[in-house]
């Protein structure tokens, strides 16, 4: 007995013992999202996918246990709304992972109507009417590349065109009143423009709001409850993208908030008296809260992670997700009145010891020409100078996406399986201001590629990295970057890990889906345009050069991707499987662009480790 009182001094004094868990431990953590109040404001409808594929959820605010409203099997179910009145939903839902998206109503009673049906549409949800009599909806069931706008009322679901796109908008909001339409019109990756349409006005051709000289990208936030001003984001005379108000009566324009990082979002309480607004500050979300009937911030009863907040129809209560490096994300419920705070959920997984999991620290290196790359980087616990850890040079999709600091399953499942990470943001990367974010126009495969090669340069310097074995990981443009790494910078990395990821240009944005038409511009801009490209194109191409690729690949591929075919992943495979290098490929055949049943984030994670293990550890 003295000798166990001994031990666990010992352990007190060193820290608890490191413990291991499997794929499935992490994976059967609870992912959450989304939240709208119930008529009465005792619920929040919210998405999540703790049946092991995404439904909808009613959640008690009073911390009860959530109540199952879908009950899919198979497609992923993604909760819209409770009706303003009653107990009726919306929801979305595709088939597959295809993207087409359909509107569903759940009735009181169970009833499910599809409110958008056919073959070949996607439809989406926009906004409810102040008067709660109305919504409206977008679909391209007309055209394929053009969405509309449709009212529905919300009595008996009747329905009638109120905008017919033939101009190539992207449709982006309706006013509360339901009179004014803000709509987008994209000129290139760099300067788009806002338009509004008057509804009161079908024949009378949309107002142009934002008129300028040079590149300027403008995107619409929201309207004010009162239907007075469309608040928009600018990087007008910035970096950095700015909140601006349209006022709709005066034509007056004004610069409301400002900040050293992007202004992502702006949202207003159904009475008007809060404003949100969430800024992205070096990798981090970070939420605003102001009053604006005393003009005086509001302190959140969190610090750190807030996101997705929610206001309740009366205005008295918010509800938000926390989600930081080490927690996903849990919903809370705060009481603006009373000031009294609850969280309603405890997403991970019982079996894991948050001290186990690891945060990321922010730093940044020198690429090539000697700029600062921005990075996550994360050291697995126990990595030392003694025992170093091999590494992973982890790049995000896009290619204007970020690596953000928040709850990754996947991640926190390798680190603590003993590998290193570090989540590039190479030039291109959204968050760092316009130049950065425009770096890559033109070359990727290129410059980009290089700031990832120099990532592992940077990795070879940490006494606690093994720099003998480092691989490199991304899905869609990250699995691009993977396959492009191992064909053009063939020597750079030990092992691949290629996630959907396209391998010729040409094929994949002559393939865009229709319904991005508005914005084919913009990609275009940013990537090439496969006509008049060609060559450049099929040069950054890797499936062209895969006979350079000698290094170990590992291939995941969803069979109903849209984005990114399946034909792009087999003929890589089979390509680099003539050079006699060790090829590993999984299709599921339920998947599109990104795996959102559990069982298949759980095959495909257990998949990567048996892989690194085999060929980098």
């Amino acid at each position: 007995m003295r000798w166990a009182w001994v031990l666990l001094l010992l352990l007190a004094a060193c820290g608890l013992p490191r413990r291991t868990y499997d794929a499935r431990a992490f994976f059967e953590t609870v992912s959450l999202y989304g939240a709208s109040f119930s008529p009465d404001g005792k619920r929040l409808l919210v998405t999540s996918d703790e049946s092991g594929v995404f439904n909808v959820y009613a959640q008690p605010v009073t911390g009860a246990p959530r109540r199952a409203l879908t009950a899919s099997t198979t497609d992923h179910m993604r909760a819209v709304s409770y009706f303003p009145r009653d107990e009726r939903i919306l929801y979305t839902a595709d088939q597959g992972g295809n993207e087409l998206d359909h509107l569903y109503v759940r009735e009181a009673g169970g009833k499910i109507v599809d409110l958008t049906p056919g073959e070949k549409l996607t439809a989406r949800f926009l906004a409810w009417s102040r008067d709660d009599r109305t919504f409206h909806v977008l679909t391209n069931e007309r055209d394929p590349e053009l969405f509309d706008l449709y009212r529905y009322a919300a009595k008996d679901y009747r329905r009638k065109l109120v905008f017919r796109n033939t101009d190539g908008y992207g449709v982006s909001a309706v006013s509360p009143d339901g009179r004014w339409v803000a709509l987008t019109k994209v000129k290139s990756n760099r300067d788009t423009d806002l338009y509004l349409a008057d509804l009161r006005r079908p024949d009378q051709a949309p107002r142009h709001v934002t008129p300028h000289r040079g590149e300027i990208a403008h995107s619409v936030a929201a309207f004010t409850p009162d239907s007075r001003q469309l608040w928009y984001l600018s990087d007008a005379g910035s970096e950095f993208a700015r909140a601006r108000s349209f006022n709709l009566t005066t034509g007056r324009h004004a610069v409301e908030v400002a900040a050293d990082w992007d202004v992502t979002a702006v949202s207003f309480s159904r009475n008007g008296r809060y404003r949100f607004v969430t800024v992205n500050a070096d990798a981090r979300t970070r939420v605003e809260v102001f009053d604006r009937q005393t003009s005086r911030p509001v302190e959140l009863p969190v610090a750190d992670g807030v996101r997705g907040v929610t206001v309740s129809r009366t205005g008295k209560r918010i509800a938000f997700y926390v989600n930081t490096d080490t927690s996903p994300s849990n919903l809370h419920v705060w009481n603006l009145a009373s000031r009294v705070h609850r969280q309603l959920t405890d997403t991970l997984n019982k079996s894991i010891r948050e001290s186990d999991l690891v945060s990321a620290d922010v730093v940044r290196y020198r690429s090539f020409d000697g700029r600062q790359i921005p990075a996550l980087l994360y050291r697995p616990r126990h990595a030392t100078e003694d025992e170093p850890a091999p590494a992973l040079v982890v790049v995000h999709g896009g290619p204007g996406g970020q690596s953000r600091r928040s709850y990754s399953a996947l991640r926190q499942f390798l680190l603590n399986h003993g590998y290193a990470l570090i989540a590039v943001n190479n030039r291109g990367s959204g968050g760092y201001g316009k130049t950065f974010s425009h770096l890559d126009d033109r070359r990727h495969g290129e410059d980009d590629l290089m700031d990832c090669v120099y990532a592992r340069s940077y990795l070879e310097k940490l006494d606690w990295v093994d720099g003998r074995r480092v691989g490199i990981l991304g899905g869609s443009y990250g699995g691009y970057m993977v396959a492009a790494a191992l064909a053009f910078q063939p020597d750079a990395f030990d092992v691949g890990i290629d996630i959907f990821g396209v391998t010729n240009w040409v094929r994949t944005l002559k393939s865009i889906p229709a319904w991005w038409g508005a914005y084919r511009d913009d990609i275009y801009a940013e990537i090439g345009d496969p006509d008049l490209d060609r060559e450049r194109l099929e040069r950054i191409s890797p499936l062209l050069h895969a006979q350079n690729i000698k290094k170990p690949l590992l291939v995941v591929q969803g069979a109903n991707d849209p984005r990114v075919l399946q034909v792009e992943s087999d003929e890589l495979v089979a390509a680099v499987r003539k050079n006699g290098v060790p090829v590993e490929y999984i299709v599921f055949p339920d998947e599109g662009h990104g795996f959102r049943r559990r069982k298949n984030r759980i095959t495909a994670a257990e998949a990567y480790l048996r892989f690194l293990d085999e060929h980098l550890k």
